[in-house]
């Protein structure tokens, strides 16, 4: 099969929608549907218009982190020698652990502005992440982008700017496991008796042993290529997660 999709899902001349930004939009929309539910069953100690503030900056923060991530963490040399291209955002280049670091510092900041309990605003909207990840890796496969490595598997994909081989459809697996798994578990969780906090935790731990998996079978950045012998960029960054996540549980554990 080769992935050969039109990545502009409405086009009217001067209004053109993509279906990678639909994704995104889709994201925010389910996590906040998701979000007011849990809201309805349980006390967080936030307010709806607190929580629809928050979703503005979170947007904010997530586009911001994005791209900074990917200027810093994949391509610096280039970007301080084109420094305008950092605000080229239509040319592609974001990066989720740069996002995730963008929506940490935001969340972090609305907390202590709003005097809110930020482990407590992390419990509610981190298990809705997932979905937004999940759907954006779609959008990369729609895309027929961050491809995966050559394969002989049946069910191998030839994308056209990956060559003329099959390759892994490693956006699916991402999707599958970033995206559906991690959801089910997180959400599965969420009623259990846990340190407050502990969610933001455990998605930092399965999200970054998810994605270090996955990234075995996803091509590296041409312009990267591997890092520390068979690892990439991404196993780094997610190794950090993982240790991160580890530590944060423990933390919470003997802080609560």
């Amino acid at each position: 099969m080769t992935v050969n999709f039109n990545p502009i899902m409405i086009d009217l001349g001067p209004i053109r929608v993509s279906w990678y930004g639909m994704m995104y939009v889709l994201g925010f929309i389910a996590s906040y549907l998701l979000v007011r539910y849990q809201m309805k069953k349980k006390d967080f100690g936030i307010s709806r218009v607190e929580i629809e503030n928050l979703y503005f900056y979170l947007i904010i923060g997530l586009m911001v982190g994005a791209r900074l991530g990917y200027v810093f963490f994949y391509d610096l040399k280039m970007y301080l020698q084109n420094p305008l291209e950092i605000f080229a955002i239509w040319k592609g280049g974001m990066s989720f652990h740069g996002g995730l670091i963008g929506v940490m510092i935001v969340g972090i900041l609305f907390s202590w502005k709003n005097k809110k309990s930020f482990w407590k605003i992390t419990d509610l909207v981190i298990v809705t992440a997932p979905i937004g990840l999940g759907l954006g890796r779609i959008g990369n496969f729609i895309n027929g982008e961050l491809y995966g490595r050559v394969t002989d598997v049946s069910w191998g994909m030839i994308f056209p700017r990956g060559g003329s081989l099959p390759r892994h459809p490693s956006q699916l697996y991402e999707s599958v496991l970033e995206g559906g798994v991690l959801f089910l578990i997180l959400w599965f969780f969420k009623d259990r008796k846990l340190p407050t906090g502990g969610l933001l935790a455990i998605f930092l731990f399965l999200y970054g042993c998810f994605r270090f998996f996955v990234e075995f079978f996803r091509e590296p950045d041409a312009h990267i290529g591997f890092i520390l012998g068979p690892f990439t960029l991404g196993q780094l960054l997610c190794s950090f997660m993982i240790v991160g996540g580890i530590l944060l549980y423990i933390y919470l554990k003997r802080r609560n």
